[in-house]
């Protein structure tokens, strides 16, 4: 049974920019959020469910939240379900708020329900749900779920139902659109827009005057392979605004496994050409990140003072481990 998973990893940009300012979404400018931006655009005016899927921490609540932002519905309440905390009693007074209170048929679309982690629900949990989920049937009935439902899992659901554990009747009501939101590491190329981003919030949100990364940080970053996503790398750049010591705030990474290229520590035990080499690279690696930073990460000015064409900086990016996509 193959679910009808929208992989925005594999879509085409559709050109269309990330707002910093809004304070519940994920910056980015790499292909798959450039995709899940537009195809956000074209599904928030709808009613129709949608299933997020991603790991732990890859920002599938702040999504639903923009979805629910976008939406002709954006003045009525979101109501978060954390599933994993649900029973059937608890699930029921929850839901309540939005479902009808007699029998004469559904309320007005009060608003939004996103059901946090939906694989958590128990089988109680799980059919009591699925009576309240419209059906098809243009009958009104009690207990009819009339908000826009949103729902989100960090677990395969396929397998899920597979091994029993998740109805597929339940599993075909909420998976209208089903959307995969990428794990960080999949796209390095937005984490100096999320750190610029995270700076900035925090530093407001602290008092506390917005720090400048060294670029042995920036790469430290960029090498790491950040398993706790977002919501790992949001901690860390929190930590260094908070502390004002970035060294301290950053020491726990620096002992983590990393996705950071080998070679200077491989060139080390063979030839010293094959250490010049490798020393090399890193030097160049430095001077990249620091014209990066002074930009801001606006590529064409840091191709300008690097004194090398705008193609060339972009082969060096690839070179690197940094991931190119789009236009500045």
């Amino acid at each position: 049974m193959r679910s009808k998973v929208q992989d925005v990893t594999e879509q085409t940009p559709i050109g269309m920019t990330t707002p910093l300012e809004d304070g519940n979404f994920i910056p980015g400018m790499s292909p798959a959020m450039l995709t899940l931006e537009g195809v956000l655009a074209e599904l928030a005016p709808t009613n129709i469910p949608i299933l997020l899927v991603g790991e732990s921490g890859t920002g599938k609540e702040m999504f639903a939240q923009r979805i629910h932002g976008f939406s002709k519905i954006s003045q009525e309440p979101l109501l978060r379900v954390a599933c994993a905390s649900m029973n059937s009693t608890n699930l029921s007074t929850e839901l309540g708020l939005n479902l009808t209170a007699n029998g004469d048929g559904p309320k007005s679309v009060l608003g939004t329900v996103f059901l946090d982690e939906i694989s958590e629900l128990d089988s109680a949990c799980q059919r009591s749900l699925l009576y309240s989920l419209p059906d098809g049937n243009p009958m009104p009935r009690r207990g009819l779920l009339t908000a826009r439902v949103i729902s989100s899992t960090s677990r395969n659901l396929d397998e899920e139902m597979r091994a029993g554990r998740f109805r597929s009747e339940l599993y075909y009501r909420i998976n209208g659109v089903c959307l995969r939101l990428p794990a960080l590491r999949e796209r390095k190329e937005d984490i100096a827009l999320l750190v610029e981003f995270f700076l900035t919030k925090h530093a407001a949100l602290l008092a506390r005057p917005r720090p400048t990364l060294s670029p042995k940080t920036l790469r430290m970053f960029l090498d790491h392979s950040w398993p706790g996503n977002i919501r790992e790398l949001e901690n860390v750049v929190k930590q260094i605004v908070a502390l004002g010591d970035e060294q301290l705030a950053v020491s726990d990474l620096a002992h983590a496994p990393t996705d950071s290229r080998t070679a200077v520590a491989e060139a080390r035990t063979h030839s010293l050409k094959a250490a010049a080499r490798a020393a090399s690279r890193e030097a160049e690696r430095e001077m990249i990140l620091k014209a990066l930073e002074r930009t801001r990460w606006n590529r064409k000015r840091a191709a300008q003072e690097l004194q090398i064409s705008y193609k060339s900086l972009l082969y060096k990016l690839k070179q690197i481990g940094f991931e190119v996509s789009g236009a500045n």
